[in-house]
């Protein structure tokens, strides 16, 4: 009951009613403007154009006065055109929003793969040169050949010696 009376009250604002308007895709109204604006930017939308206005001057001007329904001035042409190019700008700028909507998307991928690729660029490149860095402490092959030959040279020469030794040790005519 109170709340009968709080809504009858003059001094109280009313609620806002709720009007229910048709809800409508906007991507599909989106993707109709760019359908739009697409075959407004062709060359067949301007050799139809064409094609319709001249008929349009030539029926108002050439056919007979009673028959005509546009005459001389061709207002009612004007009217069209005006009613046309008022909804195809809007077609138009909305489909070209939609795009830069994309572009931007685009360019952020773009810039985000780029990041990622130079990262990665980055890393290789240390891990060249620290495989570089590793590869100038590796010994080559030149350089264990020879270090081999010279230890062979060595553990030849200390045989040698060696059984040097052992020939006098066992050699009787040296006691």
């Amino acid at each position: 009951m109170a709340e009968q009376r709080r809504s009858e009250r003059l001094d109280q604002p009313a609620e806002p009613r709720k009007v229910k308007l048709p809800r409508f895709d906007p991507e599909a109204f989106g993707r109709w403007s760019e359908g739009i604006a697409r075959g407004m930017g062709t060359a067949n939308f301007i050799v139809y154009m064409t094609v319709v206005i001249s008929a349009w001057f030539a029926w108002n001007t050439l056919a007979p006065a009673d028959l005509r329904f546009d005459p001389y001035t061709f207002t009612f042409l004007t009217l069209v055109l005006s009613l046309q190019a008022s909804y195809a700008a809007p077609l138009i700028l909305l489909a070209q929003n939609r795009q830069a909507d994309r572009d931007r998307v685009s360019l952020e991928e773009d810039r985000r793969r780029a990041t990622a690729q130079k990262a990665d660029t980055e890393y290789l490149a240390r891990e060249i040169a620290a495989l570089r860095i590793a590869l100038g402490e590796v010994a080559t092959r030149d350089f264990v050949r020879s270090e081999l030959a010279r230890l062979a040279e060595e553990l030849d020469e200390a045989q040698q010696r060696r059984h040097r030794l052992d020939r006098r040790h066992h050699d009787p005519a040296h006691d």
